[in-house]
């Protein structure tokens, strides 16, 4: 029996998110084609007769710039303290002495993995080739794979190969866990994607999710969210001329939502101004961060 802690690094928008959930063969990620999506770290269990291995998704590595990023770098740091094998991700078409830089400022001691992801949008075969044998020569790398996670090529590969690296041991978790975070977290990330997919520049970085209500009841499951933004005129937004937007948020939000729990859902969505949330040590507590 293999056991382990198999951690994702990379710069925002290399495809982590796509990753883990290509991997699990769930979405238990939420993604989105903007950067700094993710915000948590979020592991996601996949467990096996001959194997459990804990993946966890990290935020993508930036320079914070208010505390809101300050704790989104805490769990990626946290991530590199127990990772058992790293997976260091990079888009294959970008620049392999920024990607190499970051990878390098980790220091990780665990066996690392370099994935190539979107290898299906890189047209000159040239630049695939070039960049492997640039981080094969690289000291922390033990092997290069080249992958597309949006399209699910590679990713049985790149699991037999991490488990030449996972170490013996028992389960962690129950069987049945697929993840260690709560099912209210999961929804509230679900509404918070779709903030993603509709509005547009700033306003989904200046908003978070907060589930105040859920309860099962005998047909549907009854959620109540605070959809968090930092301004009046980012509630106008959301809220829309009429309720437009809002309904259209909600309605998108509830179908993914009850895929996700298998039952009907009848979901509220109130919209409350908190100003500098993102600076402010109680809020983030209260949020979750």
């Amino acid at each position: 029996m293999k056991s382990g802690f198999v951690n994702i690094f990379g710069k925002p928008n290399a495809g982590k998110s796509t990753l883990l959930n290509a991997l699990m063969g769930e979405k238990m990620a939420i993604v989105s084609h903007k950067v700094q999506t993710t915000r948590h770290r979020i592991k996601a269990i996949l467990t096996n007769k001959d194997y459990q291995i804990i993946f966890s998704d990290t935020p993508g590595i930036i320079n914070p710039k208010y505390k809101l990023h300050e704790k989104m770098m805490q769990a990626v740091k946290s991530s590199l303290e127990d990772a058992d094998v790293a997976l260091l991700i990079a888009d294959a078409k970008e620049n392999v002495q920024e990607n190499d830089a970051i990878f390098k400022s980790l220091h990780l001691k665990a066996p690392v993995i370099v994935i190539l992801n979107k290898a299906d949008t890189v047209k000159d075969e040239a630049v695939l080739k070039e960049a492997i044998a640039f981080f094969k020569s690289q000291p922390y790398c033990k092997e290069v794979l080249v992958i597309s996670a949006l399209k699910k090529t590679g990713i049985e590969n790149l699991l037999q190969h991490i488990l030449q690296y996972l170490p013996e041991g028992q389960p962690f978790y129950d069987g049945e866990d697929m993840s260690d975070m709560p099912t209210k977290f999961f929804v509230s990330e679900i509404i918070r994607e779709k903030v993603f997919q509709l509005f547009q520049e700033e306003l989904p970085y200046h908003t978070t999710v907060l589930v105040q209500e859920f309860k099962e009841k005998n047909t549907l499951i009854k959620i109540s969210a605070d959809v968090i933004v930092q301004r009046e005129t980012q509630k106008g937004i959301i809220i829309g001329e009429g309720g437009k937007m809002i309904k259209q948020l909600g309605t998108l939000a509830r179908k993914d939502i009850e895929v996700f729990l298998g039952s009907k859902v009848f979901l509220e969505l109130f919209v409350k101004v908190r100003p500098k949330w993102r600076d402010s040590d109680l809020f983030l507590k209260e949020y979750g961060y």
